[in-house]
Formats: C-alpha cells, structure tokens, sequence
C-alpha cells in the first residue's frame, strides 16, 4: 500500500453509503491508521517536527528527568517505554543522557507503523516493540513517555444545535466528504455549565484517551513507576473546535483525501488528569513545557552545548526559544506526570 493508494477514501465513502454517516471518531482513526502506516511524517521532508526533531536538548532533558525519578525511587530494575516514538529521536537523546547519570534500561516502544519502526530501529537497535500497553513486559516498574502522542488518538466531537447537543457526524457524497449533526439527542452527558452553549459549539471527547490512561494506570499500579506526558492542549471541559490537518507544514482541509494528511486534536488535560485520579494514580501538572524545560535546565544546557560549539550558539538559543518561548511551543504545549502511589514527586512539578 502506498501513500497515493486511493482505496481509503474509496473504503469510508462504501462504508458511510451503505450504512450512513460514521462518527468523527471512526473516521479520524481510519485516517489516521492509514496515514502513519504509509510514511514518516517526520521533518522538512514529512509533514511536521516535534520537539525532539527540533533540538536534542528536549530528549537530553527528559532522559535525567527519568534518571532522577529512578535514582530517587531508589535505583529500581525499571524499563523504559515510549509511546510513538516516531523516529526514535526522543528515545536515543533520553537514552544517552540516562547512561551518562547511570541508568540504562531495556527499552518497549509501543509503535504500529512498519515504516517508523524501521527508523527507530536504526536509531535504538536494542528495542523491543509492542502494538499496544497488553504487550509490555509486567517484570519491572515502568517509566512511560508518551511525546505528541495523545493528539493522534480519534476524538468525537458534539455540536450545539437548536434541538440540543448532536454528535458530529461525517458523511459523504461520492468521496466528498463533510461534517454533520447527527439525529440523536446527547444532552444529557453535558457538562451542566455547558449545555447551554450557543447552536455551533463544539465540545471534543476522547474515549481512546481515557481507555490508554486506564491501561497506564494498570500497569503502574501493579508494576510501580511513573508516565510523562507532552502534547498540545488545554485544561478542560471546554468549547472549541481543535481538530485539524497538517500537510506538508501546512494546514489542511481534515475532510479532504483522508489518510494524506496528519489528522490531530488538542489533549484535554483535565480529561487526563481526572481519568488517571480515578484510577489511583498520583497526578502532578499539568505545566507548561515552557516551564517545565526551564525548570530542568534547559537554559545551563544551551550554554553548555554553546561553548562546546560557538558556531552553533545562535542556532542553540532559536532552539531554546522555540522550546520554551510562549510564542512558539512553551505555551500551548503542556506536561503531565502520573505516578505511582509511593514514587517521589518528579522534577519540574513544584
């Protein structure tokens, strides 16, 4: 299959004439699915860059972030586990920085798309890979990264209208597709403050999102441990219209060519937050990323890998500032940890 074959839009447009419209959910993840099986995104070539593509200072950081979780929870045999880890970047930065504070775990990437799994192979060779949480090892506490990871995860989407709150629905005319309101009445699992939004209003779920931090919280309960996670998002429950694509580095129609484009959503960090409570983790965050680097030492490292390397040191410092500043990715990317009962406060979090 490659990244040009016309049979996804083909397959949704059967599937919604013959039994009608699907929810935004199915669509997004049909889309998806196909979208990373089929290429690396990643870079100038692809279609974005994350924060591990723009500096191995985010990587490098993270990686002493987990060695001093580990070192003061006392020096257990913990595995490192990332959740799509896309090239691999994150995890070879990370993984340098733990060997150099003493830590080298066994590494479990939970990754599905044969083409990423080939660059993260080169990168980190020693790996084992899982398609989903089921598949870790249960021998050892887990420390969990998960990088622009949740805002791929399909969300359904439910939109004010006249008669009440509808879910969004997409449907098709040969493969045109488009939004709808559904017929079916979802009033009654409205938020109380929100039922009363203008006809238009949007409101995003993520039942994905809830399930894979109920698997998280599974494992670190029985198994000990800690998860970071970075994305995109907001503190939630909240109106707005988040779903997007990217193409190219651009943005794109999300109802057009499904499957070439990068279809994601911003995270609700109060959806996270309350999900992984519930479950009996300890929740710290959510904090900005522009914080929580700051906190780590980004600023000491820039100057670091500046003196190793004049020539680079106004690259380093755009790096930074791309990282941290409230312009860029410091502000709307947020970081969340969850913890076992028992494991240290983490850096960054005071």
């Amino acid at each position: 299959m490659t990244s040009s074959d016309p049979l996804l839009p083909e397959r949704l447009a059967r599937a919604i004439t013959l039994g009608g419209p699907i929810p935004l959910s199915q669509y997004m993840g049909a889309a998806n699915a196909h979208y990373y099986a089929t290429r690396d995104p990643l870079g100038a070539r692809g279609d974005f860059t994350t924060a591990p593509e723009v500096s191995q200072m985010f990587g490098e950081l993270i990686g002493l972030w987990l060695a001093d979780l580990w070192d003061r929870a006392g020096r257990p045999p913990a595995r490192y586990v990332e959740l799509g880890p896309g090239r691999g970047t994150l995890a070879a930065d990370a993984l340098r920085a733990m060997a150099k504070a003493g830590f080298e775990p066994p590494v479990d990437f939970v990754e599905n798309s044969p083409t990423l799994r080939a660059a993260q192979a080169e990168r980190v060779p020693h790996a084992e890979w899982s398609v989903d949480l089921v598949g870790l090892p249960d021998d050892a506490p887990l420390l969990v990264v998960a990088n622009e990871f949740f805002d791929a995860l399909p969300i359904r989407q439910l939109i004010a209208t006249q008669e009440g709150w509808r879910e969004r629905l997409v449907a098709c005319q040969d493969t045109l597709f488009l939004p709808i309101a559904g017929d079916r009445s979802f009033d009654m699992i409205i938020p109380p403050d929100l039922k009363h939004a203008p006809p238009g209003s949007i409101l995003e779920t993520s039942p994905a999102t809830v399930a894979i931090v109920r698997g998280l919280a599974a494992r670190l309960l029985a198994q000990g441990g800690a998860a970071l996670i970075v994305d995109y998002g907001y503190e939630g429950p909240a109106v707005g219209d988040t779903l997007q694509a990217v193409r190219g580095h651009a943005y794109a129609n999300p109802f057009e060519a499904p499957g070439e484009a990068d279809l994601t959503a911003h995270v609700d960090f109060g959806t996270l937050r309350e999900a992984a409570e519930v479950e009996g983790l300890v929740v710290h965050g959510p904090v900005t990323q522009g914080a929580f680097l700051t906190a780590l030492g980004i600023a000491a490292r820039t100057e670091a890998l500046a003196a190793a390397a004049p020539e680079r040191a106004d690259d380093l410092a755009a790096d930074r500032d791309r990282l941290i500043g409230e312009e860029a990715m410091g502000e709307l990317f947020k970081v969340i940890a969850l913890t076992a009962p028992g494991w240290p406060v983490p850096a960054g979090f005071a």
